[in-house]
Parts: structure tokens; C-alpha cells; sequence
């Protein structure tokens, strides 16, 4: 023996359930979010009277703007100027629906997509207003960690507290 220690085996970290601080963390980001979908957009379109005109606006708007892509004007022409109403009762209807969700915690990782989805679809209209890169920050938090999203929601606390909610496959629960 020379008096040297022998190096210490490399073991992996275990992998662990998201740390109270990260999860509230995430999830403070998950109903930031929430709020300003039903606070900022959903309920404010709601008491503005939004509609078929604000609808039919942003169709023609690709007309004559330079900045809105092709593929936005093309689908523009092919769904908002065919029903506008119903968009204009949609849109709303939308946001609405994903500030509730994430302020509760309710199908957490399908309402954050579709958030990244909306907003991709704002951007291709050229609606660049202020909360929507913060908005899409929060978005890519609530997706990039679900698990840490979800500790604090609705779907948690019904998991808790109903044990048939574990026959649910797991695939299908994390989009819960």
C-alpha cells in the first residue's frame, strides 16, 4: 500500500420528485400564466364586446402587412373569413378556458401547449402586444417541468383524493 485512498466509485444522483421550492416556483409560473390568459386577454375581449368585426380586422390585416407570413394570410382567407362569429365567440372562449385551467391545475401540460400554440398564432398575425414574450416564457416553464406544474393543482389534489384516479395509465395522466 502506498498511502494513496482509492478514488471514490462515480455513482449516478438519484433521480427525485421536484423539490418543494422548485415545484412552487413552477407552479407560481403555471398560475401566472393562467391569469394573464383569463385577465389580460380572455375577459378583457369579453368586456370589449370582441366579435366577428375584431376577427374579420385581423384576416385582412395580412392584406397590406409586409410582416404577417403567407401561410397566416392563406389561413386566414380559408377559416377566419368564413366564420368569423364563431371565432369571435372562440377566441374569447379560449383564453378564457386556458387562464382557468392553468389557475387550477387542470389539464396543466394540454393547456400550456396550446398556450404556445396561441401564441404562435398571435404572432403570425403581427398582434405583438407586451405580455405575449412573457407569456411564452412562462409557457416554455409550465412545459419544460409539468411534474413541478402540476404539484400544486386541481389533478393532484383529485389524485389524493380519489384512489380509482390511480387506474388512470400514466401516459394519459401527465396530460391531465
Amino acid at each position: 500500500m502506498t498511502g494513496q485512498l482509492a478514488p471514490a466509485p462515480r455513482v449516478a444522483p438519484p433521480v427525485v420528485a421536484p423539490t418543494l421550492v422548485a415545484s412552487a416556483l413552477v407552479g407560481a409560473a403555471r398560475v401566472a400564466l393562467g391569469a394573464m390568459w383569463l385577465f389580460l386577454e380572455g375577459l378583457v375581449k369579453y368586456q370589449a364586446g370582441f366579435g366577428s368585426a375584431d376577427i374579420l380586422l385581423v384576416a385582412h390585416a395580412g392584406d397590406s402587412n409586409s410582416r404577417v407570413p403567407g401561410y397566416f394570410t392563406a389561413f386566414a382567407h380559408a377559416t377566419l373569413e368564413q366564420a368569423p362569429w364563431l371565432f369571435g365567440i372562440g377566441i374569447p372562449l379560449l383564453e378564457t378556458g386556458l387562464g382557468v385551467a392553468l389557475i387550477l391545475g387542470a389539464f396543466t401540460r394540454a393547456a400550456a401547449l396550446v398556450s404556445a400554440l396561441t401564441l404562435m398564432l398571435y404572432w403570425s398575425a403581427d398582434q405583438l402586444i407586451w405580455e405575449y414574450p412573457l407569456m411564452a416564457l412562462l409557457t416554455v416553464v409550465v412545459v419544460a417541468w409539468p411534474s413541478a406544474a402540476r404539484r400544486f393543482s386541481l389533478t393532484t389534489m383529485v389524485e389524493r383524493l380519489n384512489p380509482r384516479f390511480g387506474r388512470v395509465p400514466g401516459a394519459l395522466r401527465a396530460w391531465l
